[in-house]
């Protein structure tokens, strides 16, 4: 899910119906996040599992992003130099 957070955002520049209740803050703290549409947000429900088919068509929409994940050896690199990093 996409998140956007806007720090001390002015509220003058914020529609009207936003602005509502807020004319004593000069800023606010603003979270933006997207909803998620389509039948796999539908499914996303912790009472409604997902069905064989179901995960097998997520699995295969997800290759087919072409989104790629990382070996084992890369996660492990990565771990130790963030872990190395804060032991400077």
């Amino acid at each position: 899910m996409n998140k956007i957070v806007r720090e001390h955002y002015p509220v003058e520049k914020l529609p009207a119906d936003l602005r509502e209740g807020l004319e004593g803050s000069p800023t606010v703290r603003i979270i933006l996040e997207a909803q998620e549409s389509g039948a796999l947000a539908s499914r996303m429900s912790p009472s409604k599992p997902f069905t064989l088919e179901e995960s097998l068509d997520a699995v295969r929409n997800f290759r087919a992003k072409g989104t790629h994940g990382v070996t084992m050896e890369e996660a492990v690199a990565r771990v130790r130099a963030l872990r190395d990093e804060w032991d400077d």
